[in-house]
């Protein structure tokens, strides 16, 4: 049971495309509730597509791996995105993980995902063998959220610092 990211970022725009890629990466997972977007937010903001078009220029395709639960929230957040999507993931089941990458055409090797959450997306991400890059959560909303996060630090603190992907 790994639940260590492989590296730790501030938000998604600390990601650098560029040495994701160098990395031979081309498929890069995203949870979508605080990680590209605060919870209840219904569409991209400028800053989250001017981030997707930088992946693109770089050859690395955004998926939207979502266990929202909410009905059509992920798949109006990825349609308006102009990215593919599976809502309902199932994470940190690997099933969501392999439907994404055999979507895409990418082996583990070739993927990674993005998240603000150890016991989903990092452990999710472990469990399939891709590269885990952790976010702090966009905002923490609720007294659950919070206390989440500090049961996660001690995962949290064990990831290297994103400079150094």
């Amino acid at each position: 049971m790994n639940l260590i990211p492989n590296f730790l970022f501030e938000s998604i725009y600390a990601i650098d495309p560029a040495r994701l890629r160098a990395r031979g990466v081309t498929l890069l997972l995203a949870d979508l509730d605080n990680t590209l977007a605060p919870y209840g937010v219904k569409t991209p903001s400028e800053e989250v597509r001017a981030w997707k078009a930088g992946l693109e220029a770089a050859g690395i395709t955004l998926f939207i791996l979502s266990n929202s639960r909410k009905p059509g929230r992920a798949a109006r957040f990825a349609q308006d995105l102009g990215v593919p999507y599976e809502g309902h993931a199932g994470k940190p089941k690997g099933g969501g993980f392999r439907r994404a990458m055999e979507r895409c055409g990418a082996q583990p090797a070739q993927t990674a995902i993005v998240g603000d959450q150890i016991f989903t997306d990092i452990w999710g991400g472990n469990r399939a063998g891709v590269l885990t890059l952790m976010v702090k959560p966009i905002e923490f909303g609720t007294v659950f959220r919070a206390l989440r996060y500090g049961i996660e630090t001690p995962f949290r603190c064990r990831g290297a610092d994103g400079g150094a992907l």
